[in-house]
């Protein structure tokens, strides 16, 4: 097996080509813009094939527009303002922390997409640095090209036929691709590899966090198969299944077309056939439905096929699925039915069965596959599924294929584009990399993810260092740490375990701002409350975010209890007690959230 990944990291600035914030929103849009897009030549006057197919669907595009986070740039209807230098200073700093040389001039291009993604039919690119390295326990893995490009449109809903909807506050964001060999030696090493570029990506403090501002494309192929890439692998842990499954998947077409060789099996071209009216009078409610709505029924014959549609490549997905994927990406049909399933479950008679064998000349060893739709797109989708059977005689297929809700198995995408889908960006002029610009970059380099953990480690446990950090609050807990003088466990503690507590009871933790949190760790330093009472504070501040710390621990009675008022108050509980054998424990209760317990155990001692 070789295997190599693409990693795509949304950087935390303004948007690539205008100075709109990258903000994602929950709600739809403020209002829609909707287009029909179209494949254009390159430069060398050839269209790519992955366009072309994407063009050949004829849906339409809709766009929700949102007031602070869109502008005329995302909606093609201005052009490109000029390239954000905070965003190539961060994938500068990224390319040097992976051992790359930056190029000495970056060149805008236009990388076709006519799916929808992009308003403008392309996707704005340039080639940032090339070469490098990364280390991991397998040894390095190198690195082949570093992009700087912009981020697509976001997928909201392909449900109704011929239209698909997007978000247009992801369009534009930022992103730094990361392309490696194929270096991987087996499934875990890729996942320690993407580990690892992620936590030098993390350790710039500049990238975007969470769900989706970070996607793993990977390339896979084995001996006597091809390179498949396989798009929205986004959770780490499950890069080494989806990587051994798509391995396993090619071991069985090579199996298959081995096979193929053996019956000496030869397709030639597809001889469709309208068995209609063999349906005439059927019970199958799906053929039904299509013949009512004057729709047809098409089969074809697949010579020497029988039992090959019906070879299982993943649990529940068999060949057939991977003919009916290329028919529905063809045609958007439902899919196809082959012989090799059993075609009772669809309500067939035997007699119907027997007429379209009859009309295909179908023989003992053959199979056949049947779309029932509107005539064309039954049409377009057999020819789909008969191409991908004749691409079994000879090969696997370069394809790109995307990541279902398995989360281990995948499907047919599309074809896998091709150096025609590039050209350069005329509406911006090259960005020339200067060595001043680079020696800017290596001048605020971080430290790397090992060194920071090092040194994390000399303050905290081993534990809680390692999730320190991989965490997205990294770099809140060094300034807090820093400014207030906080005791670093209790702020990491604060930040990694306490805030996710309160989250789950319900408190609305998104409403304390990082100001808030340096103000109750500087008051805590100051001796105001004491360390247990800390969550009861935050809840506090969660709900009057704008009142001072000082006020809400006055107001809420947490006001730390000290010297004689302790005293006071430790012998005022001791009285209480009636079982003196559980006074320690019934004191301690009463007063966790005001005093400190070791104070609390001496001035008991010093009373027994």
């Amino acid at each position: 097996m070789k295997c190599g990944i693409e990693i795509h990291q949304r950087l935390d600035s303004l948007k690539l080509f205008c100075r709109c914030p990258s903000v994602i929103h929950e709600e739809m849009g403020n209002s829609e813009v909707v287009r029909r897009l179209h494949p254009v030549a390159s430069e060398l006057g050839e269209v790519d094939v992955a366009a072309q197919f994407e063009y050949l669907k004829g849906k339409r595009y809709h766009y929700q527009v949102y007031d602070e986070s869109t502008c005329l740039v995302e909606t093609d209807e201005e052009p490109p303002h000029h390239l954000n230098l905070d965003a190539l200073g961060i994938a500068l700093q990224v390319s040097l922390m992976l051992n790359s040389k930056p190029v000495d001039e970056l060149q805008i291009m236009r990388k076709t997409v006519v799916d929808g993604s992009n308003t403008s039919g392309f996707q704005r690119t340039s080639l940032l640095a090339r070469g490098g390295f990364v280390e991991t326990s397998r040894g390095k893995v190198g690195i082949q090209i570093i992009c700087l490009e912009e981020e697509s449109s976001g997928i909201v809903s392909s449900e109704e036929a011929g239209k698909v909807n997007y978000k247009l506050d992801r369009l534009g964001i930022p992103l730094v691709e990361i392309a490696t060999a194929p270096d991987m030696v087996d499934s875990e090493h890729v996942r320690e590899t993407a580990e690892r570029i992620g936590s030098i990506l993390r350790a710039t403090g500049k990238v975007l966090r969470g769900l989706g501002t970070i996607r793993q494309d990977v390339n896979v192929s084995v001996e006597g198969g091809a390179r498949v890439e396989i798009k929205g692998a986004q959770e780490l842990a499950a890069l080494p299944k989806i990587v051994e499954a798509e391995a396993k998947r090619q071991e069985k077409l090579i199996a298959i077309r081995e096979e193929l060789k053996k019956r000496k099996a030869k397709l030639g071209e597809a001889k469709i056939a309208d068995v209609s009216d063999g349906f005439a009078k059927t019970q199958a409610k799906l053929l039904r439905k299509v013949l009512d709505a004057k729709g047809a029924i098409l089969a074809v014959k697949l010579e020497k096929f029988a039992g090959i549609l019906g070879t299982e490549l993943y649990p529940n997905r068999r060949f057939g699925t991977e003919m009916s994927d290329y028919a529905k990406a063809a045609s958007g049909v439902g899919g196809i039915i082959h012989s090799d399933e059993d075609l009772k479950k669809y309500s067939f008679s035997d007699g119907e069965i027997d007429e379209v064998r009859k009309r295909l000349g179908v023989s003992e060893g053959d199979a056949f596959a049947i779309v029932a739709a509107e005539k064309r797109n039954a049409e377009a989708a057999l020819l789909a599924a008969f191409g991908r059977a004749r691409i079994a005689l000879s090969n696997v297929p370069e394809e790109v294929r995307k990541v279902l809700p398995d989360g281990v198995s995948t499907s047919y995408m599309r074809p896998m584009p091709g150096a025609a889908r590039l050209y350069p960006e005329t509406d911006l002029a090259p960005v020339r990399i200067t060595e001043r610009m680079v020696s800017e970059a290596r001048r605020k380099l971080p430290e790397m993810p090992e060194v920071k953990l090092a040194r994390l480690k000399k303050v905290l446990n081993p534990e809680l260092a390692e999730k320190m950090v991989r965490s997205r609050n990294l770099a809140l807990f060094e300034r807090l740490v820093s400014e207030t003088k906080a005791d670093p466990t209790l702020a990491a503690t604060t930040l990694e375990e306490t805030m996710v507590s309160l989250r789950r009871e319900g408190v609305a933790v998104e409403k304390i701002s990082d100001e808030k949190l340096a103000e109750l760790f500087r008051e805590f330093v100051k001796g105001l409350f004491v360390k247990s009472a800390v969550p009861e504070v935050l809840k506090l501040i969660a709900n009057k975010p704008n009142a001072k710390v000082s006020a809400l621990v006055a107001e809420g009675g947490l006001a730390k209890l000290s010297g004689k008022e302790l005293e006071a108050a430790v012998e005022k509980e001791l009285a209480l007690v009636q079982d003196k054998k559980k006074a320690v424990g019934v004191v301690m209760a009463k007063l966790r959230l005001r005093a400190d317990p070791d104070e609390v155990m001496g001035i008991i001692r010093k009373k027994a």
